[in-house]
């Protein structure tokens, strides 16, 4: 508990010198996983998502069905995993449909650029060899 009181200590030390100052700094935006349906669908809309990840075990389905379609649409790399069991253990709740990934840090961009490249390939470009088709007919 002492590393608690010592991050609340800095906390304090560090707005109470803020306020002195008289500066409203607003600090670097935290990097954060983005989570929920409304949330992941908005973020993709205005373009701001760089990863889309769905998860596959989603019931009803009709949640998340047309997210590759809007994803493919607005040019966003998406993937499909198991378990929204997993995804919510990223983000610390029971489960989660979608998860978002927005900014990373800057260390961490080679590692998501090579993600993205795979996941391209392997989901938003191949979108017409997955689709199923009816009928036997060519």
């Amino acid at each position: 508990s002492s590393g608690i009181n010592a991050e609340y200590g800095e906390k304090k030390d560090r707005l109470k010198s803020m306020a002195d100052s008289g500066k409203t700094e607003a600090g670097k935006k935290p990097t954060v996983v983005k989570f929920g349906l409304n949330h992941v669908t908005a973020l993709v809309e205005k373009k701001k998502a760089q990863l889309v990840v769905i998860a596959h075990d989603v019931d009803p389905i009709e949640l998340v069905v047309w997210m590759p379609a809007l994803c493919r649409k607005m040019n966003i790399p998406y993937c499909i995993v198991k378990g929204k069991a997993r995804l919510g253990q990223v983000v610390h709740k029971k489960t989660a449909a979608v998860l978002a990934i927005t900014s990373v840090k800057a260390e961490d961009k080679n590692a998501l650029n090579n993600l993205v490249s795979s996941v391209t390939t392997n989901y938003n470009d191949r979108f017409d060899e997955i689709r199923k088709t009816w009928g036997g007919g060519k």
